[in-house]
């Protein structure tokens, strides 16, 4: 263990806001489709990657990035529908064995897809120096882009919880994560409603997937395994299909990842372990996560 000054203390704080804010986007996609369908999203990940080479390629044919940026999310978004249409709609009812399957194979296919496309050699993020450039504050060097994304990522949560609890949209997604049937019978299109939970989950993976780029400026064809993992064990950690869970799991994960590499360097290598260690323990400790509702056991 090594002695950290108050601003050592202050620069690694804020690098793990960061990163947890990141996980914390991508986690939301993973419990909003959880809690709407009881489905793990594997394709979440790869989802996430290719927002990275759709803005990639959007600047690199000559796009601005005020407009690459929205029209990134929006692809993403489709694509994310995309997925829900061809890989999960069909196997709505069938067992959940059928369907992880798929999820696994939609997986792949986007990965495989991805390396022949854009082919395997990691690709440099392209760097805009209105995020890049560095603050000086003290002694501590930041980056700006670690002062956006916790905005972005609080501005985004609020806007997705307006839209759960205040319009007709989110009434009907919160409907059909009660009950399909009891959805359709009030008139609700289920279909529909699905479709537009996979788009906004995508997009908000989008949104990370942009800023990852940002802050780590390498991109490949398998870059979003790991972060897709590890979002998803934020998810479990903040109790999954609680948007607010998968926030704070998320931030939990971001804050303990850096701190564990800050005060303990020998450890750096193991820093991927971490996040599955959390896991172990917070299922072992309360497996519904922090947020997670309380199951009752049917006698």
């Amino acid at each position: 263990m090594i002695k950290m000054t108050l601003d050592m203390f202050l620069q690694h704080l804020t690098n793990g806001i960061s990163l947890g804010s990141l996980y914390a986007l991508i986690a939301i996609g993973y419990t909003m489709v959880y809690g709407i369908l009881r489905l793990i999203n594997f394709a979440h990940g790869d989802i996430f990657m290719m927002a990275t080479y759709f803005t990639f390629f959007g600047v690199l044919f000559g796009g601005k990035w005020y407009i690459v940026f929205p029209i990134t999310i929006i692809l993403t978004a489709l694509l994310g529908m995309l997925v829900e249409i061809s890989a999960y709609r069909n196997l709505r009812d069938a067992p959940k064995i059928s369907i992880l399957i798929s999820a696994i194979g939609a997986s792949f296919l986007i990965e495989n897809l991805a390396i022949v496309i854009f082919g395997g050699r990691p690709k440099a993020f392209p760097t805009i120096p209105l995020f890049t450039s560095v603050v000086h504050i003290r002694n501590i060097s930041i980056q700006r882009l670690t002062f956006i994304i916790p905005v972005v990522t609080v501005i985004l949560l609020l806007s997705l919880l307006f839209l759960i609890n205040k319009t007709k949209t989110g009434m009907a997604m919160r409907a059909v994560s009660k009950d399909h049937e009891t959805a359709r019978l009030m008139g609700i299109n289920v279909d529909r409603t699905i479709s537009i939970t996979f788009g906004i989950g995508s997009a908000l993976a989008a949104v990370g997937g942009i800023m990852w780029g940002l802050k780590f400026p390498q991109i490949q064809p398998l870059m979003g395994v790991m972060p897709g993992l590890k979002c998803f064990i934020a998810a479990v950690i903040g109790g999954i299909g609680s948007i607010s869970g998968a926030v704070i799991g998320g931030f939990i994960l971001g804050i303990g990842e850096i701190m564990l590499v800050a005060l303990l360097p020998s450890l750096t290598g193991y820093r991927d372990a971490f996040a599955f260690i959390l896991l172990i323990a917070i299922l072992l400790l309360k497996p519904t996560g922090i947020m997670g509702e309380k199951i009752s056991e049917k006698v």
